[in-house]
């Protein structure tokens, strides 16, 4: 069963290697073993990566954490996954005054705060979804995609997914959360209404036998795992 995937970025950094030893994350072959095990006839025919540049000013390592997002891109490019970026937006906003976790926020007391957004990265990958879907029969049959694989937890993707399911049937769906295990978190019910299969949480064990060698062969000169992960 010939598949794509759809990986949000944001999603998996937060959610399976931040603060963890696990960065350099080989994520085509945790895909293609997650699939292989879920969906054992698969076979991954192209990976698509959407997120969006660090803002050095804002990162906790400054321009370092923007070379290593960089080297990290790199290293996926040169392992055929295709990168695709939003972007992030800085605006001042106001936001209740936190004073602590019985006392409940109020309009009337607000302090001023910069509100940091990744935009346009989830309809992005809502419209790249569809797009492929629809591409599919001016296409071979022996060469169309018959799985698409989201990965993501975010129930902003549900609409995608909703519309793929109802618009073209004959495409199998599944989901892969990036909820690492021992970490508490809640199965988004709207997207697995919407999905053929879900796979709930990725184990330690995975994270860390599907890490990047130190040196990732590129076109140019190689990606070499950042120092600090």
């Amino acid at each position: 069963m010939r598949t794509a995937c759809f990986i949000y970025g944001y999603n998996v950094f937060y959610g399976l290697v931040a603060g963890t030893g696990f960065k350099w994350l080989d994520l085509p072959a945790l895909l293609g073993h997650i699939i292989k095990v879920e969906q054992p006839e698969s076979e991954i025919k192209a990976i698509s990566f959407f997120t969006a540049g660090v803002k050095p000013s804002l990162a906790s390592r400054g321009s370092i954490s923007k070379e290593a997002q960089d080297t990290y891109l790199r290293a996926l490019i040169a392992r055929g996954v295709v990168v695709h970026y939003g972007r992030h937006q800085l605006e001042p906003r106001s936001a209740p005054r936190f004073i602590d976790k019985e006392t409940p926020p109020s309009r009337l007391d607000k302090v001023a705060i910069w509100k940091l957004e990744e935009k346009e990265t989830d309809v992005l990958i809502a419209i790249s979804m569809y797009r492929l879907a629809a591409q599919q029969c001016t296409i071979p049959a022996e060469e169309r995609i018959e799985q698409i694989v989201l990965v993501s937890a975010d129930t902003d993707m549900t609409p995608a997914l909703r519309a793929i399911r109802e618009d073209f049937p004959e495409l199998r769906l599944g989901v892969i959360l990036p909820h690492r295990e021992g970490m508490k978190r809640t199965a988004p019910g709207s997207l697995k209404n919407h999905s053929h299969w879900m796979r709930h949480l990725v184990t330690t064990v995975e994270l860390a036998s599907h890490q990047f060698p130190d040196r990732v062969p590129t076109l140019k000169r190689p990606a070499i795992k950042p120092a600090y992960w």
